[in-house]
């Protein structure tokens, strides 16, 4: 990429994965593999051939199940030089291997700068009838926090400050795959709301995750203690719950396409039906003024 292109830093996001303590699992990525659990549960496939791939790999499930048998995952890092696994970057995409049977992101595809670009080498990293799925953290999570910010930031830096990165939303995401050349593409949202004793709280967590302000062209001024209270406390009056508590919005786009394959469903082409809609319905099922 060329770096006047580049939106997510991706040196800085590798630098704050290193610094993670490799024996916490935040809840986030472990809610995310639940889910893919349960989502790879649901197909009647056998996969023989598999890739996951995710910041670190240590955090990655090594086996799954689909509904006919076991799934072993080829894990490998997509930030961190993990020793014991490969590490893929997800601007070139270049794993061991091509022919893969199943082929898992988590979260790479929302700090990726060239999202069309990567989903293009992973569909030719597949097999014919190939299964690719991604998750990451989309559509209008930490609007709360995008919120806050930008009041505290009006105060003391005189107009809004990029603190949060771009989300993809829901509604591009099957439009990337169907653009990528994926047959069947299908996207859909997890919304969680999730909560936390302080605004404080939930801005260590982001920074535990690796998701604080990824962008390359960061903002060099220091934040100073009034300036984080003035967010903090902007968070606090317009997010707080009965209890105290404040709220989050957290959001996990879920994207899945096939490598096409002849065996797979095709969509009639205009004009091909052989049964009249009218015959279907009858004459008189039309609406009546």
């Amino acid at each position: 990429m060329n770096s006047s292109t580049e939106v997510f830093d991706k040196n800085l996001l590798a630098t704050r994965f290193a610094r993670r303590n490799q024996e916490d699992k935040d809840f986030v990525t472990q809610l995310v593999i639940k889910d893919l659990g349960a989502r790879l549960s649901d197909i009647s496939r056998q996969f023989s051939s598999a890739l996951i791939i995710g910041p670190d790999a240590a955090h990655l499930p090594k086996e799954l199940r689909s509904a006919l048998a076991p799934i072993d995952f080829q894990r490998a890092s997509t930030f961190l030089a993990t020793p014991g696994f490969p590490q893929v970057n997800t601007e070139a995409f270049e794993p061991e291997k091509r022919n893969y049977d199943l082929i898992v992101s988590l979260f790479d595809i929302g700090v990726t700068n060239d999202v069309p670009g990567f989903l293009k080498q992973a569909l030719r990293h597949l097999a014919p009838d190939g299964l690719f799925m991604a998750a990451f953290v989309g559509g209008v999570s930490l609007q709360e926090l995008r919120s806050a910010w930008l009041e505290a930031d009006a105060i003391h830096m005189n107009g809004a400050v990029a603190r949060v990165a771009p989300f993809i939303d829901t509604r591009d995401a099957g439009g990337l795959l169907q653009r990528a050349g994926f047959a069947l593409p299908v996207a859909d949202v997890e919304t969680h709301t999730i909560r936390y004793a302080a605004p404080l709280e939930l801005m260590v967590e982001i920074k535990a995750f690796g998701a604080s302000n990824p962008l390359a062209r960061n903002s060099s001024k220091l934040v100073t203690p009034a300036h984080l209270a003035s967010a903090c406390r902007a968070y606090e009056q317009a997010f707080s719950d009965p209890d105290g508590r404040v709220r989050a919005t957290l959001e996990i786009v879920w994207m899945s396409g096939w490598a096409p394959h002849e065996s797979q469903q095709k969509p009639l082409a205009p004009g091909s039906a052989k049964v009249s809609l009218t015959k279907v319905l009858g004459k008189g099922s039309g609406p009546k003024s």
